[in-house]
């Protein structure tokens, strides 16, 4: 290759750069033409939210996006554990009120109804039956017959 051919072939890589270098600052300025999104106008522009707020969220969206991109592992399980517990709560809370009933309608029965001939076993059945919609417990005795 001669001498000319070289230097053509370094104006000709100085020009393509130079073209690309124009491509991204318009690409830049494209960017910054783009319409706002729909939340930030629509609080901020429209509403009139303060611009110090705007920052806030601004940080707090790049924090949690770096948070989920680093700890993927730790929210899974975290979300994992979560969503068990809230599968599993109605049931709980329902064997812990019906817990609560039996518990209420044995001593009702202690209290209030003849029982000398009844075992501690009996009343325990008997005070499930009523919690369950039983109606056995009326037909023991009252202690004021």
């Amino acid at each position: 290759m001669s001498k000319k051919e070289t230097t053509n072939l370094k104006e000709v890589g100085n020009q393509n750069y130079e073209s690309k270098k124009m491509n991204t600052s318009e690409n830049l300025k494209k960017k910054k033409d783009n319409d706002l999104p729909w939340w930030v106008e629509l609080l901020f522009v429209q509403i009139g939210l303060p611009d110090k707020l705007l920052v806030k969220i601004l940080k707090v969206k790049k924090i949690s996006k770096e948070f989920i991109k680093n700890d993927k592992k730790s929210l899974i399980t975290f979300l994992f554990i979560f969503t068990t517990l809230a599968y599993f709560y109605p049931v709980i809370k329902h064997a812990k009120n019906k817990l609560d009933c039996e518990a209420i309608a044995k001593s009702y029965i202690i209290k209030n109804k003849n029982t000398i001939e009844i075992n501690n076993k009996e009343i325990k059945m008997l005070s499930t039956n009523f919690c369950n919609g039983g109606e056995e417990i009326f037909e023991i005795e009252n202690l004021r017959n």
